[in-house]
């Protein structure tokens, strides 16, 4: 079985992380979505509210699954028994960041990082940007799928 690890903070979950999932999962058997635990981080939402929006966003898809870790995201793909790690890549900038975690990784293990292009409708989006939106009152529709409530 191919199982992959989508990893990440998902402070909002948006319609860009939407479309990697669901594109990756035409690649892989299994796609395990997971929700870093980051005790350094300041989250606009709670753990259990991501953990609510994600699994909401899938609860008709029986090959994705929503958890949380904690620690290395290598020590969790080993756990879940993932081979790969997906990743989506929105521009030149994340492609260098993700490149140097992606060398770390494989140096560290044997997992291998898949990276797939964010669709041209969605390449502008981040979890920042929509979080500032809701922030300030702001639309932020069209940027999160529709089974989120907020």
């Amino acid at each position: 079985m191919k199982r992959a690890l989508f990893p990440g903070s998902f402070d909002p979950f948006t319609v860009g992380h939407l479309d990697i999932v669901e594109r990756g999962i035409k690649i892989f058997d299994e796609i395990v979505v997971g929700i870093g635990i980051n005790s350094e981080k300041k989250y606009m939402f709670s753990l259990e509210e991501r953990l609510a929006f994600i699994k909401a966003c899938f609860e008709h898809e029986s090959r994705v699954r929503v958890e949380t870790y904690e620690g290395l995201t290598i020590n969790f793909c080993q756990e879940i028994e993932a081979d790969f790690i997906l990743r989506g890549v929105r521009n030149n900038g994340d492609f260098e960041f993700e490149k140097a975690i992606a060398r770390t990784n494989r140096h560290m293990s044997e997992i291998e990082t898949v990276f797939l292009l964010t669709s041209a409708e969605t390449s502008y989006i981040s979890s920042s940007i929509v979080r500032e939106i809701i922030r300030n009152n702001g639309d932020y529709s069209t940027f999160i799928p529709p089974q989120i409530k907020i």
